[in-house]
């Protein structure tokens, strides 16, 4: 069976995931994941792809991303992927791949849950008992966001900006995101969205979505597959 297409557009940011295979560990120094930075902000800027948030975990990565044009995010992560295996395998003598299949990713409404992706991210070393707060963590995209450091990997979203004209009142704002805990539900549903390649969003969104990519954006009841409709914003979204 083919696998199923991506969903992608440009300017829309997307939340990636990739992990080890079999969750094996993907990071063994400081040092690999610094090559892993250097690698993902020289191949972003010549790939035409803004990284707005990431986290490097001991076995897998989070990035939330916009691409200017779709093809953009596959050739960044290719080229990542390929480059970053090549050091690892010849700087720790292996052979084969470290990545498990191909990298996870879901659209994301900006203007709605944008924020909350840039938290689930940056708080992940928290969730995972690595870090008392996001600040303590020094590989992923927090102190930059939050104006503690100058990060050359990190490109700013627009509504990341128009937080205020302030670079220092801005980074505040920034830093006052992360004193409200983020809904169970609403993680539970950025997973799955991210898991299954499908797009978080409002109904409204939802539907636009469908309409511009010519396909449902969301999971589907199981069971046979409907008949496709000439306009599948029409199509009914899950309750």
């Amino acid at each position: 069976m083919p696998r199923r297409a991506r969903l992608l557009l440009p300017d829309i940011p997307v939340h990636v995931i990739q992990r080890g295979i079999d969750r094996a560990a993907c990071f063994f120094r400081d040092e690999d994941r610094q090559v892993y930075l250097d690698t993902l902000g020289g191949l972003a800027r010549s790939c035409g792809v803004a990284i707005h948030a990431y986290v490097l975990m001991t076995n897998h990565v989070h990035l939330l991303v916009t691409a200017s044009a779709p093809p953009n995010l596959s050739a960044l992560m290719k080229g990542l992927g390929q480059r970053y295996v090549q050091y690892v395998n010849r700087t720790y003598h292996r052979t084969g791949t470290l990545w498990e299949g191909r990298f996870r990713s879901c659209l994301v409404e900006a203007d709605t849950y944008l924020f909350a992706c840039q938290r689930y991210v940056e708080l992940n070393p928290v969730r995972a008992g690595m870090a008392p707060d996001p600040a303590a963590y020094p590989w992923s995209s927090f102190r930059a966001n939050a104006g503690a450091q100058y990060d050359p990997v990190i490109t700013p979203h627009p509504l990341y900006l128009a937080l205020d004209r302030s670079p220092e009142a801005r980074a505040t704002a920034y830093q006052a995101l992360f004193t409200e805990m983020l809904d169970p539900a609403w993680v539970d549903s950025l997973r799955a969205c991210t898991n299954g390649g499908f797009v978080l969003g409002n109904d409204r969104f939802q539907r636009q979505l469908a309409a511009m990519l010519g396909r449902r954006t969301w999971k589907g009841a199981p069971g046979r597959p409907e008949k496709p409709v000439a306009d599948p914003a029409q199509q009914d979204l899950p309750l």
